[in-house]
């Protein structure tokens, strides 16, 4: 919470702005994440500072130490044009960047001038240029370079481009790291420079070190978030770099400190001459540094790490240096993501090919056991100690992981977490279980660490956890991370940066190894691959329970026919063989009655032999191998006509063929047997004088336009065809609708139209499915009936694999595509 100690002074015209200065006001926060480093009012007696409206270029503010540079007091400057100032030809060269370039928050070198009231020996100062909060402000400090050579002293650019070769000839991303400690103090010849690197927590590591031979290395060394605090990073996610070439330099005010182009307090986040917190001077003073240069590393807009420079000496630092060096920053950024790919793309290809292989082999063979078996496991792509697979509620587990119990209890926590809203990736990371699941303290040595992912679409079903044990660490603390007095200082009670830098060892338990950005992307892959997987299983899992549940039907309906069917004609033979039998007892001659009744019993024998036939005709087609090629229907359709013979003939049924058939991808033998059965049907059960039947094929444009009116139009499906077998015979009456596909069903006395055992609509139907396809009938009493079947038009439609199974497979196969 801040405590600043306003003045009623420090009230602006608007009367509702405070404006605060670090140099006369100071501060007594208790929290230094509060301190408004932004606007500190003041900026680096080293250099001057001019802000004004872009419109009219009217002086609004400007340092207090302007009378060193200009002769001229505060009064003299304020309200005065721009060009009084600094000369008519510079604010020419204003003027034109201001119509000609992109300015704000986007500091730009103007040029190097002398101001009119300076000396002939005084020193040219380096012009910089930009607007931040709508306010125009100029910089100007000591130079390098002086009016006839606007060039640096050094070849920055030959230095930049050796840098670059350097960087991207790394390995690995802590080579990569001291490259750049090492390149940006040969830029720079500071005495020391780290790469700093933010940990989850916001405290921070020294991952690189290039110092002065006399001075001892901090690598290694870790700092408190404190140290760095929040509004701190928050100005670096903005800025490209920031100088201080003297720590312990004075400080001069802006006046008036509120900006009366604005109204609020003058916005320096992009000023290189801001005036540094006195949290942060304190700080280097106490560990005797004088003078600082700090560029952010970005990655993803997010503040990774910062490239810190420190002299122990004052120590000037010229606009092209600072240009090199922020250069150098920037680059670093952005090879940074380079660095790191380099390094992890060995693991990363070792942890996607191993789970590549188990889904692939798990989709093939319908066995999720793998996942947790043999040296390809899930442990074998990851670098974890156990890994535990939850399916249908039962555990598969490899490695070492907590009890079933622990795990049960455990999985119940987390499917909680992962299905929160904000959880996009609905995953749960941790490398402090215990820290957030105090159960897990009693498998901290196995499982500190988890890595959780749900198998899938919902949060609540299947999971895949992973587990890292407990690692023991040692961290070393430039002093104890846990102090931060408040003391008494210079600006009064307030919170004081600590003096002791000395190593802090802390040993820090309950923690694994992190888990990395490169693991958890891997396991986001896997949990899609496996969604996709349990997706295809299902489907799968949903057609057997529908061939299952078939082939109860078909159980049932056998069940019946020899219960029934069958029996029938058994009972008529006993039933004649039996009176025979008394009339030889009774040494009756054979009568004529007899005689029937031995005629009774052959025909039975027949109709039992036909049934049988037909049942094993029925069973053999459910175990057929369907040999599917490019067919062309038209010549098998005569073939169908053929075996008809001469029913056909003494029928003399009419037959229509509108066009010519279509190609199919189906079985030959199959489909004609298929446009056999339903033929016949058409010309046996057919008692008009001028009996005709119809043959053909329907597509989807057909159904488009109205022309045909089908009770299932939504076989009409894309790749699908129908075809179609019509009568204008004696019709199928409503109450017989479930009744036409059963096995042995007639619906007409035994002898009528032709007799016939009442299979050939079921084969017909068992066939259709075994083509993927449907068959259904529309029909009115004593108009006519028509029989509709589908096929496919070609291979894709016939594949047996489903969609679910072929977008696995497409998502496997597309793994290491771009």
């Amino acid at each position: 919470m801040q405590t600043y100690e306003w003045k009623p002074s420090l009230i602006s015209n608007s009367g509702h702005s405070f404006a605060y200065s670090i140099k006369r006001h100071g501060t007594t926060i208790a929290n230094c994440d509060d301190e408004p480093v932004h606007t500190p009012g003041c900026i680096n007696d080293h250099g001057l500072l001019l802000t004004m409206d872009r419109s009219d270029l009217l002086v609004s503010q400007v340092s207090e130490n302007c009378p060193r540079w200009t002769g001229l007091n505060v009064d003299q400057i304020l309200g005065r044009p721009l060009a009084a100032v600094i000369g008519d030809k510079a604010a020419q060269r204003v003027r034109h960047l201001l119509d000609t370039e992109a300015l704000d928050n986007n500091p730009l070198y103007a040029m190097t001038l002398r101001l009119p009231g300076m000396s002939a020996d005084a020193a040219p100062l380096d012009l910089s240029i930009h607007i931040s909060d709508g306010v125009l402000i100029l910089e100007m400090e000591p130079t390098g370079r002086d009016e006839q050579n606007a060039a640096p002293t050094g070849d920055y650019y030959a230095m930049v481009r050796r840098t670059l070769s350097r960087l991207r000839a790394t390995r690995t991303l802590l080579e990569f790291c001291d490259a750049t400690a090492l390149e940006m103090r040969r830029v720079t010849a500071l005495d020391r420079v780290m790469v700093y690197r933010f940990h989850a927590d916001d405290s921070g590591e020294i991952v690189a070190d290039a110092h002065r031979e006399d001075l001892h290395s901090w690598m290694g060394l870790r700092y408190p978030a404190s140290d760095i605090p929040k509004p701190a990073r928050e100005i670096f996610k903005r800025i490209g770099i920031r100088p201080l070439p003297d720590a312990a330099g004075a400080l001069c005010e802006v006046v008036p400190l509120i900006s009366p182009a604005s109204g609020r307090p003058l916005d320096m986040t992009f000023c290189a001459l801001r005036g540094a917190s006195t949290m942060y001077t304190e700080y280097l003073a106490n560990m005797g540094v004088a003078a600082t240069l700090t560029m952010p590393i970005l990655r993803q807009s997010e503040l990774w790490g910062m490239i810190v420079c420190h002299h122990y000496t004052p120590t000037a630092m010229p606009y092209q240096l600072r240009a090199a060096a922020e250069f150098l920053g920037q680059m670093t950024s952005l090879e940074m993501a380079g660095a790191e790919s380099r390094e992890h793309l060995q693991y990363r290809h070792r942890l996607d090919s191993v789970h590549h292989a188990l889904v692939s082999k798990a989709a093939a063979d319908g066995d999720l056991s793998m996942l947790v078996e043999g040296s390809l496991g899930l442990l074998g792509g990851i670098d974890a100690g156990g890994v535990a697979v939850l399916q249908r509620d039962r555990w598969m587990v490899a490695g070492r992981t907590p009890t079933e119990q622990q795990l049960n209890e455990l999985a119940g926590w987390l499917r909680d977490r992962m299905a929160s809203p904000g959880n996009a990736d609905s995953l749960y990371v941790s490398d402090a279980l215990s820290s957030v699941y105090p159960a897990a303290a009693q498998f901290a040595q196995i499982g500190s660490g988890v890595l959780a992912v749900p198998v899938t679409k919902s949060a609540h079903g299947d999971l895949v956890l992973w587990f890292r044990p407990e690692q023991v660490q040692t961290f070393s603390w430039a002093g104890n991370p846990h102090e931060k007095p408040t003391t008494v200082g210079p600006n009064g009670a307030r919170l004081t940066p600590r003096r002791s830098f000395d190593l802090w060892q802390e040993q820090v338990r309950g923690r694994s190894l992190p888990w990395t950005g490169i693991e958890i992307d891997s396991a986001v892959r896997l949990r899609f691959w496996m969604i996709e997987l349990v997706a295809s299983r299902a489907e799968q899992l949903s057609e057997l329970n529908t061939d299952l549940a078939r082939s109860n039907d078909e159980l049932d309906a056998f069940a019946y026919v020899a219960g029934h069917d069958l029996k029938e004609p058994l009972r008529g033979i006993h039933k004649n063989a039996y009176y025979l039998m008394e009339d030889a007892k009774a040494g009756r001659a054979l009568d004529q009655g007899g005689i029937e009744r031995i005629e009774a019993v052959m025909r039975l024998t027949v109709r039992m032999d036909n049934l049988l036939d037909a049942l094993l005709h029925f069973a053999r087609v459910g175990r057929l191998t369907l040999e599917f090629e490019h067919t062309d229907l038209g010549p098998v359709l005569n073939e169908a006509f053929d075996m008809m013979g001469a029913r056909l003939l003494e029928s003399r049924v009419e037959v229509r063929i509108p066009r010519p058939m279509p190609m199919a991808w189906c079985d030959r033998i199959r489909v004609r047997e298929v446009l056999a059965n339903l033929l016949s049907n058409a010309v046996k059960y057919n008692d008009k004088s001028a009996p005709w039947v119809e043959v053909g094929y329907i597509d989807a444009d057909d159904l488009q336009v109205g022309k045909w009116s089908l009770e299932f139009s939504a076989n009409a499906i894309s790749g699908q065809r129908i075809f179609y077998v019509r009568d204008n015979g004696i019709g199928i009456d409503d109450r017989h609708l479930d009744r036409v596909f059963a096995i042995f069903k007639r619906l007409h006395p035994r002898e009528a139209f032709g007799g016939g055992s009442g299979a050939g609509l079921a084969i017909a139907k068992k066939l259709v499915e075994q083509h993927r396809g449907r068959i259904w009938f529309e029909s009115a009493v004593g108009v006519g009936t028509t029989f509709y079947f589908t096929l496919p038009a070609s291979d894709d439609q016939s594949d047996d694999q489903s969609d679910d199974g072929r977008r696995l497979g497409m998502a496997l196969g597309g793994v290491h595509d771009g």
